[in-house]
């Protein structure tokens, strides 16, 4: 009879024991469960702060794109304006040299004078024009090279989020392997 009480005994000790056992066990596997997905949870909001990140700095990159190429289109402006203003005032030079030179025959020199000093009067505004041509051809070559600094810096901040990007994801990627 002893030996049944110890017979008992030891089977319910041994499922008992053997309960215990399972239930640390599944206790241990639900906390490291637990701690996965709160990792996953921080990784992807990670991941969702880049994501957002990205999609500011291309729309900002798209919006500067923009303003290069107005900024590139005011210049070419500027340019032909200024050639136009430079063709018409070779003309004027020309007009007053041969003015100067060779007055035409038959001509009252009161007439070549009067016509003399109209084509200088002319020459003096395209000259002026010529002069504000040229600021304005500046300023747009100024907005531009500052246009295309800030493009230049959004497309490094973007590299360099792409980059982040990546090394997080091959950090990530064996850290979970």
């Amino acid at each position: 009879m002893r030996q049944v009480y110890f017979l008992i005994l030891v089977v319910f000790g041994a499922t008992a024991v053997a309960f215990g056992q399972a239930t640390a066990s599944d206790s241990q596997t639900l906390q490291a469960l637990l701690t996965e997905v709160r990792a996953l949870r921080q990784e992807l909001h990670v991941s969702l702060g880049r994501m957002q990140s990205a999609q500011i700095l291309l729309s900002r990159l798209q919006i500067q794109e923009v303003a290069v190429s107005r900024a590139s289109q005011h210049l070419d402006e500027a340019r032909s304006k200024l050639a136009e203003v430079q063709v018409v005032l070779k003309s004027e030079a020309e007009e007053i040299k041969h003015l100067e030179e060779d007055a035409p025959p038959g001509v009252n020199p009161a007439q070549v004078q009067e016509a003399l000093n109209h084509a200088k009067s002319d020459l003096e505004v395209s000259t002026n024009l010529q002069q504000q041509r040229q600021a304005t051809e500046l300023d747009a070559e100024q907005q531009l090279r500052t246009e295309q600094d800030k493009l230049n810096k959004l497309e490094t901040q973007l590299d360099e989020l792409v980059k982040n990007i990546g090394n997080s994801s091959e950090q990530s990627g064996s850290v979970s392997h």
